[in-house]
């Protein structure tokens, strides 16, 4: 089966469109068709603009209807922003912003590392001051339509959870030490749809996702407590799949992703502990195959054809197929570490360690091919969007526009 008729069987919605409307691009599945300019030399020489970002934050960008959103905090913590970047210029075209404070965070999370989402009329952003967690909608000129306060947070590393928009509804899984629920809220208004809560652990920050089923749409959440799949207009729980581990229970941090067949979800700690799971979508869910050693806590996989791609935290390139389990090659592709998830072009892997260096390898399972290599003077935990032909690259500093 070649690519694009698996991605077509897994009935993700819009998977191949032009926008990059959320974490990792359409339904979290971190892939677009090929672009049009030369992928196989370092990607510095695709620099088409590159912007300087006010202030700091690690959230990713997104890409929707040739505008580019993102957030920053201020450099002292005092105010969180939202600004709109004219994806075919970089100009940064207006920037918006809130009260917020100093806190806690890890060293590699940041005051603002939530990225929006959005939908043909509205961006969706979540907001963490410093003590409550915000969610926030405004129209794609920057005017705020509405707020929803989600409370405080609770967590070693602070916040980073990201939100997803899906027919009129916004989906937050606000999970944080000791509480956890998946939130529903209206798009239009930010008034509560339904709130399911479910076992909280410690801090999880992956993103849901959303699947066609038959006709019946579900929103699948993946946590310390398991794989949940809701009915996405009223929040009836459909399935529910508990992780079972084999010490401490493990933080989700990198999404889950979904075929006609499978979910694949990955889950891990700072320790070195790690579940990467490949369910079914059977009433009562199955492990079809799990690994617990050479698996990613953060950055996410990519799927394409019948073969899983990633990169561990501490930078092995991995192939496996994705009906087994079985490891095709390994191959060590940085000796640093990698908080961005790699995204697919066309047949192409993008991945990015933390101290800026790039690479690009081809996703075949016939062996571990670079095609090219680029060193970025700054550091990168932001996961790269792509759209319209393009590659949207944040830094610690500077957001790229990569193209022809």
């Amino acid at each position: 089966m070649d690519r694009r008729s698996f991605l077509a069987a897994a009935a993700l919605p819009a998977l191949l469109a032009a926008d990059w409307p959320r974490f990792r691009g359409p339904n979290g599945f971190g892939a677009v068709e090929a672009p049009t300019w030369p992928l196989n030399v370092p990607l510095t020489k695709n620099v088409v603009w590159k912007t300087p970002i006010p202030g700091t934050g690690h959230g990713s960008p997104i890409a929707v209807d040739g505008k580019i959103f993102l957030q920053a905090s201020g450099e002292d913590g005092g105010e969180r922003r939202l600004l709109r970047v004219e994806a075919a210029s970089g100009r940064i075209e207006w920037s918006v912003s809130r009260p917020g404070k100093s806190a806690h965070a890890h060293k590699k999370n940041s005051l603002a590392s939530s990225t929006p989402a959005a939908d043909a009329e509205r961006v969706t952003v979540i907001v963490w001051d410093g003590a409550d967690v915000w969610v926030v909608g405004y129209d794609h000129g920057g005017k705020q339509l509405w707020e929803h306060k989600l409370g405080g947070y609770v967590s070693q590393h602070g916040v980073g959870m990201s939100p997803v928009v899906h027919d009129g509804l916004v989906y937050v899984n606000y999970d944080q030490d000791g509480a956890a629920e998946l939130v529903a809220l209206d798009a239009k208004s930010g008034k509560p749809v339904w709130v399911k809560k479910h076992k909280a652990f410690r801090a999880c920050y992956s993103s849901p996702l959303i699947r066609n089923a038959g006709g019946r749409v579900e929103v699948v959440n993946a946590s310390t407590a398991g794989v949940t799949a809701y009915d996405a207009a009223n929040g009836t729980i459909l399935r529910d799949w508990v992780w079972k581990f084999d010490g401490m229970a493990l933080r989700t941090v990198g999404s889950p992703m979904v075929t006609e067949q499978y979910l694949i979800a990955i889950s891990g700690d700072g320790g070195g502990s790690r579940s990467m799971v490949v369910l079914t979508h059977d009433e009562t869910p199955k492990i079809v195959w799990e690994k617990k050693r050479d698996v990613p806590y953060v950055p996410g996989p990519v799927l394409f054809g019948e073969h899983l791609y990633w990169l561990t935290d501490n930078g092995i390139a991995t192939c496996a197929e994705l009906a087994t389990g079985r490891i095709v090659w390994s191959e060590r592709a940085f000796n640093k570490a990698v908080s961005a998830s790699p995204i697919l072009l066309g047949d192409q892997v993008l991945a990015i360690a933390e101290d800026g260096k790039a690479i690009v390898f081809t996703a075949t399972k016939a062996g571990y091919t670079v095609t090219s290599e680029t060193a970025f003077p700054d550091a990168v935990f932001a996961t790269p969007a792509a759209a319209d032909g393009r590659v949207y690259l944040r830094t610690t500093t500077t957001l790229y526009g990569l193209g022809r």
